[in-house]
C-alpha cells in the first residue's frame, strides 16, 4: 500500500495545482487545520503534483514521479513524522542520527501498510536527531526530480531546546526560513501557535478545515473496513476528523462509563470530580485517558443535539464543554500528566454545565 485517496480537499488540492501550474506555489507552506483532517495525506498529493508538473511528461497519476510517490518510494521524497526517542540514547550524535533514521523508517513502513493511523504518541517528537538529518536530506542534491520535497508532519512537536542543541536548533530554522531553492518545504499542524513566530512569519499558511460526516464515513468505509452502520455512526460524532474517529469507535465500554462517572462527578462537586481524576492513572494509559475524552465527546455532543431539538436552554453550555474537552484532547497527545488534566477540565467544565 501507499498513498490513497484524497477526501474531502479535492477542491483546495485543485487550486493549489493551479499554483504549481502558474509557478506560482510557495517554496515554504504551512497546511493548519484540525488535527486528523489529512493534512499530511494532502502534503503527498501536493508532492505529487509538484514531481509531474516538473516532468511535463504526462498528468498526475500516469507519470512515473506519481506512481513513485503514491508507492511512498520517490528517492527525492522526505517524509518526517514525530518519533518516540529510542530508550537507550547513544552520546555520540552520529548515532543518534543513525537511530533515529532507522526509527522514522520503521515508522514510515507501517505507515505505507497502514495509511489510517492513529495521533503520534504523547512521546513523539521531532527531536534534535531529527532536525539534523532533516538539514542533511535538505542538502542533498535531488537524485531524480528538479527539487526535493520535504514534509515535516506534526510541526508543533519540534523540539529545539534540548540541551547542548543550539547550532542544530539555529541550523534547523535557518533551513525553515530560508531552504535552498530545490527544496519545497511542507509543513503541518493543528497546535499552529505551538511553533515559532520566526517559522510562522516566513511561511505561506493553507486552511485546510474538517471534513463532512459523509467523507468521514465514506473513508472509514473504504479503507478500514469498518461496517457502514459503524462508520456511519463514528462519522456523526467525530466533528469531521477521522482521527477522532477512530477513537470513537476504540472507546468501548470502558471509555462511556468512565466519561458517564466524570460528569456524574462534576454534578456532584469539586470533592467527587477531584476523587475521579485520581483514579486516573498518571502516566501509564494515556490511550485510555485519550479513549475516555473522546467518550465524553460523544455523550456531550449526544446531549446538545438532544437540547438542540429540544430548544434547551443549555445549548450553549454543552457547545463551550464540547470545546473545552476537544482542546485537553489536543493536549492529551502530549506528554501530559493525566490526573491533573483532568482535575483542569473538570473545574473548566464545571463552570459551563
Amino acid at each position: 500500500m501507499g498513498l490513497h485517496a484524497l477526501y474531502g480537499h479535492e477542491s483546495l488540492l485543485h487550486r493549489l495545482e493551479g499554483t504549481i501550474a502558474s509557478g506560482r506555489f510557495p517554496q515554504t507552506v504551512l497546511l493548519v487545520g484540525p488535527a486528523g483532517v489529512g493534512k499530511q495525506r494532502l502534503a503527498l498529493h501536493i508532492a505529487e503534483s509538484l514531481f509531474c508538473h516538473d516532468e511535463g511528461e504526462a498528468p498526475r497519476g500516469e507519470c512515473r514521479a506519481s506512481r513513485q510517490v503514491r508507492q511512498l518510494s520517490h528517492p527525492d521524497l522526505h517524509w518526517f513524522i514525530p518519533i518516540v526517542p529510542p530508550a537507550k540514547r547513544s552520546g555520540d550524535p552520529e548515532k543518534q542520527i543513525q537511530d533515529t533514521e532507522e526509527a522514522l523508517a520503521e515508522a514510515l513502513a507501517e505507515r505505507r501498510k497502514n495509511p489510517i493511523y492513529r495521533s503520534p504518541d504523547g512521546r513523539a517528537t521531532h527531536s534534535v536527531a531529527s532536525a539534523r538529518l532533516l538539514q542533511r536530506k535538505v542538502r542533498l542534491t535531488p537524485f531524480q526530480a528538479r527539487r526535493k520535497v520535504v514534509i515535516l508532519g506534526d510541526a508543533d512537536r519540534l523540539v529545539l531546546h534540548e540541551e547542548a542543541a543550539g547550532e542544530a536548533a539555529n541550523a534547523l530554522l535557518k533551513v525553515l526560513e530560508e531552504p535552498p531553492e530545490d527544496t519545497t518545504l511542507i509543513l503541518t499542524s493543528s497546535v499552529p501557535e505551538a511553533l515559532l513566530p520566526t517559522i510562522r512569519s516566513r511561511m505561506v499558511s493553507v486552511r485546510v478545515g474538517p471534513l463532512r460526516d459523509e467523507q468521514v464515513q465514506n473513508l472509514l468505509s473504504t479503507e478500514t473496513g469498518m461496517s457502514p452502520g459503524e462508520a456511519r455512526r463514528v462519522s456523526q460524532l467525530a466533528g469531521g476528523s477521522v482521527t477522532r474517529a477512530l477513537g470513537v469507535a476504540d472507546a468501548g465500554d470502558d471509555g462511556a462509563q468512565a466519561a458517564k462517572r466524570f460528569l456524574d462527578a462534576i454534578r456532584r462537586g469539586p470533592e467527587a470530580w477531584a476523587g475521579e481524576a485520581l483514579l486516573q492513572q498518571a502516566w501509564g494509559a494515556r490511550g485510555g485517558f485519550s479513549a475516555m475524552l473522546d467518550a465524553l465527546t460523544i455523550r456531550l455532543r449526544s446531549k446538545l443535539r438532544r437540547s438542540a431539538e429540544q430548544g434547551g436552554a443549555d445549548t450553549r453550555n454543552y457547545l463551550d464543554a464540547i470545546r473545552l474537552v476537544e482542546a485537553h484532547r489536543d493536549r492529551a497527545m502530549r506528554n501530559v500528566n493525566p490526573q491533573l488534566a483532568l482535575a483542569v477540565l473538570a473545574s473548566e467544565v464545571a463552570e459551563v454545565l
